[in-house]
């Protein structure tokens, strides 16, 4: 009797052995990929300032950051136009601390598409709170993964005309480094759509919502503001015309010509 009820006893404990057996390769196995991932996966080895540089980075809800100018006196770091309207506070992730305010999106003063808006690239920008502004980085592309891209002194921003088939492309919009290259370029005029612009320039870089606004390399050179996605690739309107319809100017220098306040306290 006894080992008759010792075999029961271990007949039950089987399933539950085999449980835990199962549970345990299972962990085993999400352990791997997380090990897999944590070698696998490219990781910021670049510090981030304080201020942070916000060219490159994620800005304002699903707005992306740009690069860094000047209007006039004034720094600013561009942005999309369909993104938000003139006026919006641009909130740090605390909710609380402001990074700055939006000014108004490049526009045409007339526009022979009825019913549509006409712009020279798909840009506003955020003037920037004079305690964001990161002295010293503002000739600075925050690329994430692949690290801070400086824009050399002196650097044209590059316009439609610059820009060829075949070129190579780099993003980080939504904190996520992609590359990719120039595919096509044509005028922007959907009937569907309110928006057009002489020059949108696509890439086979993957996008999703959250890319808007950010800045866009091409041959390592300022070049884009990233606008649309055609069936999930980049469409990107070009950096020298909306900056010269905006009046700004691209910061190439360190403190972008102006007079840093020096250290905050």
């Amino acid at each position: 009797m006894t080992r008759l009820a010792g075999t029961r006893s271990r007949s039950r404990m089987t399933p539950v052995r085999l449980i835990i057996v199962a549970l345990a390769a299972v962990l085993a196995a999400i352990g791997a990929i997380f090990a897999v991932n944590a070698i696998t996966q490219p990781r910021r080895t670049t510090p981030v300032y304080n201020p942070p540089v916000l060219a490159g980075q994620q800005l304002w809800g699903y707005c992306a950051g740009g690069f860094y100018a000047r209007r006039g006196e004034t720094v600013v770091l561009t942005s999309t136009g369909h993104c938000t309207t003139e006026g919006t506070v641009a909130y740090d992730p605390d909710g609380v601390t402001q990074r700055g305010i939006f000014g108004p999106a490049a526009r045409d003063a007339s526009c022979p598409y009825p019913d549509h808006k006409c712009a020279a690239s798909d840009m506003n920008y955020l003037v920037v709170a004079p305690d964001r502004i990161p002295w010293g980085h503002l000739n600075v592309v925050d690329m994430g993964t692949d690290g801070y891209h400086v824009i050399p002194a002196g650097t044209s921003p590059l316009r439609c005309d610059d820009v060829a088939i075949g070129d190579p492309v780099e993003i980080d919009g939504r904190n996520i480094y992609r590359k990719g290259t120039v595919l096509e370029k044509s005028e922007y005029l959907h009937p569907d759509d309110g928006d057009f612009f002489p020059c949108m320039i696509a890439a086979d870089v993957a996008v999703d919502s959250g890319d808007s606004g950010g800045a866009v390399l091409v041959r390592g050179i300022p070049a884009g503001v990233s606008s649309r996605s055609f069936a999930g690739k980049l469409g990107f309107t070009p950096l020298a015309e909306g900056l010269a319809q905006l009046g700004l100017e691209l910061c190439t220098a360190p403190d972008c010509g102006l007079s840093s306040p020096g250290p905050l306290p």
